[in-house]
């Protein structure tokens, strides 16, 4: 089996611009959806909507990839798995070591997507000496004297970091001089790293206070529009009171 030490994915050479590469999960991820299904065409329309996106974006990815689909068929599910697969570099094997075994990095060893997806846990690493030995999801925690060499003998080049924001770039530059060039960071913290190393970030505060905007946005918008419906219907029973030229009604003798 190939290791991503190996090969690297066409994408840069090939000329995909990034935000098309950032989409191309969201194909594969619906498109393997409907394979489960037993899907064996899709149209550009379903397909954009099953992914977020809207069907003239999608079309102008596919292009990059050279698919084109058909006209009055649309594409084949299975083919266009195994090419977004090819282009993203799944279809071969990808070591990756976790470093910082809490409880955020063993959830990350014990997430059953990584294998499916082309991607082999090789290693955990922890700088608890009382981790050492430990098994998580089955695979024995390593300590981090051992970074290195683990590293090496596994041929990793994808680490992910899921240590306190306090040793994440001490974690980060070890990788990178043992030959690490892709590192997926869930630190609260952002990185420095040398041109050729690519960092992908995952901050779920972050993530957190985005939905809480929209949140916020949301309840103003249904306050305003509540504010609204009140100061109309009082508008309405103003304009009820008043008499036909608009003045108010003489009151009536008793």
């Amino acid at each position: 089996m190939a290791t991503g030490r190996t090969h690297r994915p066409a994408t840069r050479s090939r000329g995909i611009p990034e935000a098309t590469v950032a989409r191309l999960p969201l194909y594969l991820r619906a498109l393997t959806a409907l394979s489960e299904r037993s899907v064996p065409t899709v149209s550009s329309e379903e397909l954009a909507a099953a992914a977020g996106v809207n069907s003239a974006k999608l079309r102008k990815d596919f292009s990059y990839l050279g698919s084109y689909g058909t006209r009055g068929v649309g594409y084949d599910v299975e083919y266009l798995v195994y090419q977004i697969s090819r282009e993203l570099g799944l279809t071969q094997d990808w070591p990756v070591v976790i470093v910082g075994i809490g409880n955020l990095g063993a959830a990350l060893a014990n997430y059953g997507g990584f294998a499916s997806r082309g991607f082999r846990v090789a290693a955990l690493i922890d700088a608890d000496p009382a981790m050492a030995g430990k098994p998580v999801a089955g695979i024995p925690v390593q300590h981090s004297d051992d970074l290195e060499k683990i590293i090496q003998d596994n041929g990793v080049s994808i680490g992910v970091i899921a240590t306190p924001a306090g040793a994440a770039q001490a974690v980060c530059d070890r990788l990178v001089a043992a030959g690490i060039t892709s590192i997926l960071n869930f630190a609260p913290t952002v990185l420095s790293v040398p041109d050729g190393v690519d960092v992908r970030k995952v901050d779920l505060s972050i993530e957190l206070q985005i939905l809480a905007f929209h949140e916020q946005r949301k309840a103003g918008e249904e306050a305003a529009a509540s504010d609204g419906g009140v100061q109309a219907a009082a508008a309405r029973s103003d304009s009820a009171d008043q008499g036909p030229d608009g003045d108010m009604p003489a009151v009536m003798p008793a």
